[in-house]
């Protein structure tokens, strides 16, 4: 074989891998030290030529090991030499040794972000261009026109908010614009996987402060019935005895005011200030807390609603600090909720205290004065959510509590968390309050480890004797002074740095002193979990989806990295919207917008959707893009609601959704805009005025079950609705409200589990079958799980699934779909109309389906239609 290269007389001349060849055995040779006897001759040892059999003669019988090592001080440092060339002499470059959440971009140019270990083979193997403009420094701004950080920073937040965290999570993940805020969406390395497993066998870590809290004070009869008036009808209220003492959250959701079942709005989460006295409010809360804290009137964004007398609603711009009466029981609660339906509750919340006012008024003594107060406590809170069966660990290691605290229920709690595997053996929404010393001072943290039996065995047994109650509960963050004077840390980081380098032992954590902060903060018990109804005795209905247990814990505002850090440190991962959107999926809950059709956040989240994908869709060619008219896809960006209930007629196909024969035209015209034709009013006026509304709640399943045995249930659902109503003192719904409207235009929750093989998307289509496909598709399936072939040479699972029904037998869509993770198949979440509900319902009882509802599912770009099992949600 001819050589690659032709011999120009330059024999002496080596190729690049001759020369690669030795450089790799001069980096794997082990310097002899000059001047040895016979180290110029043997330079490399050789095999013994004469076997001894004496070899332990002559040795001393003891070894002075400091006089041993100077003597071979030489051969030492050349076997460590030759093993440190030999590793740096791999085909690995030093950016490359680096594990993955190390590596970045600007350390290919920049080698002071390589660790100290690696910067000299950095600086070796960068460009000798790139190293010389590296030494040299770009010429600065002079100092007249140099802009400081902070304004640099304020200037970038005019228009959104940014999180105490945004600099740690700007250079880790990808950020966008979220309901005002600067939020993180997902990490920048493929973590999809590793953050469901952390989920679901460590832990993991999200920033929520971007959820809002609203105070509202006043007496506690008023306080009760103004939540009444605009939260769930289902199941306990809000004033409820286990949730009216403080020692338990309250999930719920808001409506308007008495507008139950119509306008929901969203999810909620109630707390009331526990009810007894804290005995040490006045201890351990350092120096911030003597500062002078400025009045409710400061703050633009109290407000209040009250008076005297008779017809005084709510009032704006109060600017006087609410001194209670002690004979009117005056409580505080606050109500959490999401950031893009604040305004919305908080409206909500002042209308309902307007008319609870109103009543009160009118019902009580002349001489009273009844007031309440809101408080806006937007950026006033910090909140982690820690999830995961190890989060109860974490929380140990890095919060160190005040030794002042003398409670005997918090100590048995606190030791018992050790003993605790998973936060679903607390009972659910517990309150635990507690200080606890700056995490500064005993950073790095460190997890406590699960305490074992004898049998050297985890302990699964939950906290010993540990219920929840008001004195538990007790928090020294409900006190605004308190807040106030811890929002800024007294000590930076760098002088807990430098206390902790004045320590004569290395490593030791700092104590703290009278001067440093003890800052009070709140854990809550969280869990995603789709609870089930035990009226729910189909098998059908049992859901084995993974429920998801962990912590939320509350803090000042000010101390979100401190505390942030020292989560971090743990090892627990970092989740972003994405992968909390993915916690509620996998454990099959609605995700608050995505999964709420009817409110007006929902369709808000649609139509900036709708706006992403067709512009996505529009920027690809024709050949390369789905042709939704081809396909069959009646409404591809957005779900059309109305018309799967029947209120509106489908709009008609113009082409406008995908490359039909109006685009195949020969380009010699001009290009003409084609426009959706409007869709035809409908014959009744009453059809144009039906609500749609959004059926959910504790009590849907038993509602669901009782109406299954009527002849009209479309009286039925009135009648539990009014019976709901009746339960919060509220009057039956308007006689406007006619049994059929209510009826037909009531959606459901749904979920949907694929049979075999398929993972259904967003947006994608649930159709109902017909009594003979039905009886082909369990007929399929059966002799596919027997792994038995059909006797009647019927069609299979794969003819079946060619076959797309008509639009007019479209119930529902997808809402969240995607592949489980923890189920291993497809999964998603939907909304049908109650109506279609009981139509699959009595079609599995008259087919003997053994309660199975079977319905079709097709995704909005695909032309196979795959069969699922749908249950309620």
């Amino acid at each position: 074989m001819p050589p690659k290269r032709k011999e120009n007389g330059h024999t002496d001349e080596l190729s690049g891998r001759e020369r690669k060849k030795q450089k790799t055995a001069a980096a794997r040779t082990i310097a002899v030290q000059p001047g040895a006897s016979g180290a110029a001759e043997n330079a490399v040892a050789g095999p013994s030529r004469s076997v001894r059999f004496d070899s332990m003669k002559g040795l001393p019988g003891s070894l002075d090991v400091e006089r041993f090592a100077e003597a071979r001080a030489f051969e030492i440092n050349a076997m460590h030499e030759a093993m440190q060339n030999a590793r740096s002499n791999s085909t690995q470059r030093a950016w490359q040794q680096l594990p993955r959440h190390l590596r970045r971009r600007a350390a290919s140019h920049d080698v002071r972000r390589v660790p100290l270990r690696l910067r000299d083979k950095a600086r070796a193997e960068m460009d000798p261009v790139r190293r010389k403009a590296l030494g040299r420094s770009m010429p600065k701004r002079g100092k007249a026109k140099r802009v400081n950080r902070t304004t640099e920073l304020l200037r970038r937040q005019r228009n959104k908010t940014w999180l105490e965290t945004h600099l740690w999570h700007a250079k880790r993940m990808k950020m966008e614009n979220m309901w005002g805020y600067r939020l993180a969406v997902q990490p920048t390395e493929k973590s999809f996987r590793p953050s469901h497993r952390a989920s679901i066998h460590g832990s993991i870590l999200h920033d929520a402060s971007y959820y809002m809290f609203i105070e509202v004070k006043g007496p506690e009869d008023i306080l009760r019935q103004l939540l009444n008036s605009c939260c769930d009808h289902q199941g306990p209220g809000p004033g409820a005895q286990r949730f009216l003492t403080g020692a338990r959250t309250f999930d719920t959701h808001i409506y308007k005011y008495r507008s139950y079942p119509f306008d929901l709005i969203a999810p909620v989460t109630i707390m009331w200030q526990p009810l007894a006295t804290p005995t040490n409010s006045k201890q351990g809360r350092g120096p911030q807390a003597e500062q002078p804290a400025p009045s409710n009137g400061d703050n633009p964004r109290n407000q209040r609603a009250g008076g005297k007398g008779k017809g005084q609603a709510a009032v704006e711009g109060a600017t006087t600090t609410y001194q209670p009466k002690p004979a009117e029981n005056t409580r505080t609660v606050w109500v959490r909720t999401h950031p893009a339906v604040f305004d919305k509750v908080h409206e909500a919340l002042r209308y309902s205290a307007s008319f609870a006012l109103e009543a009160a008024k009118n019902a009580g003594p002349s001489n009273r004065v009844a007031e309440v107060e809101f408080v806006d406590l937007r950026e006033k809170m910090n909140i982690f959510e820690i999830m995961g069966p190890k989060s109860s660990q974490i929380i140990k290691g890095a919060l160190k509590p005040v030794l002042e605290d003398k409670r005997a229920d918090f100590k048995k709690f606190w030791q018992s968390l050790s003993r605790l595997q998973s936060t679903g053996s607390v009972p659910r929404g517990m309150v635990i309050g507690l200080t606890v010393y700056d995490p500064r001072l005993s950073f790095p943290p460190k997890n406590a480890k699960v305490d074992l039996d004898t049998q050297g065995q985890p302990n699964l047994s939950p906290p010993l004797s540990v219920f929840p109650s008001s004195t538990l509960a007790q928090s020294e963050i409900w006190d605004e002074d308190i807040r106030l004077g811890l929002r800024r840390p007294r000590y930076k980081k760098k002088d807990i740095d430098q206390r902790r380098s004045n320590n004569l032992v290395p490593g030791t954590p700092l104590q703290a002193t009278q001067k440093d902060a003890r800052i009070p903060v709140i854990l809550i018990q969280r869990s995603i979990e789709n609870s089930s109804s035990t009226s729910q005795s189909p098998s059908y209905q049992t859901d084995d989806s993974p429920s998801i247990h962990g912590w939320t814990l509350i803090i000042p505002q000010g101390w979100g990295m401190p505390f942030f850090s020292s989560l971090t440190y743990t090892g627990t991962r970092v989740a972003g919207q994405r992968e909390r959107q993915t916690q509620s999926f996998e454990a099959g809950c609605a995700y608050f917008p995505r999964d709420y059709p009817s409110t007006a956040s929902y369709d808000m989240y649609a139509d900036n959707r709708e706006e992403e994908d067709r512009g996505r869709w529009e920027r690809k060619p024709p050949a390369k893009r789905t042709n939704f008219d081809k396909v069959g896809s009646r409404s591809p960006w957005k779900p059309d609601w109305r018309v799967v209930l029947g209120l509106e007629k489908p709009p008609a196909q113009t082409g406008s959704g995908g490359d039909g024969d109006a685009e195949m035209i020969a380009a010699q015209r001009e290009d003409v805009p084609v426009a959706t034709a409007a869709v035809p009013a409908a014959e009744g006026e009453k059809e144009k005025t039906i609500p749609h509304w959004l059926l959910r709640g504790v009590d849907v399943p038993s509602i669901i079950e009782d109406l299954l045995s009527m002849l009209n249930p479309a009286a039925g659902l009135l009648d539990h609705i009014n019976k709901a109503r009746f339960k919060r003192k509220q009057d039956p719904l308007d006689a406007s409200v006619r049994a059929d409207e209510l009826w037909k235009g009531a959606l459901v929750q749904v979920k949907v589990e694929l049979c075999a093989r398929g993972s259904p998307d967003d947006l994608a289509a649930i159709y109902g079958v017909n009594d003979e496909e039905a009886r082909e598709w369990v007929k399929a399936e059966t002799a596919r799980k027997n792994g038995t072939a059909l006797m009647d040479d019927g069609p299979n699972e794969t003819d079946l699934s060619q076959v797309i029904p008509p639009e007019e037998a479209i119930l529902g869509y997808v809402t969240s779909g995607n592949f489980s993770l923890s189920r291993g198949e497809g999964y998603a979440i939907g909304a049908i109309p109650i109506a279609r509900l009981f139509e699959l319902k009595h079609q599995a009882r008259r087919l003997r389906f053994d309660s199975i509802m079977l319905v079709k599912v097709r995704n909005r770009e695909e032309l196979v239609c795959r069969a699922a099992h749908i249950g309620l949600l």
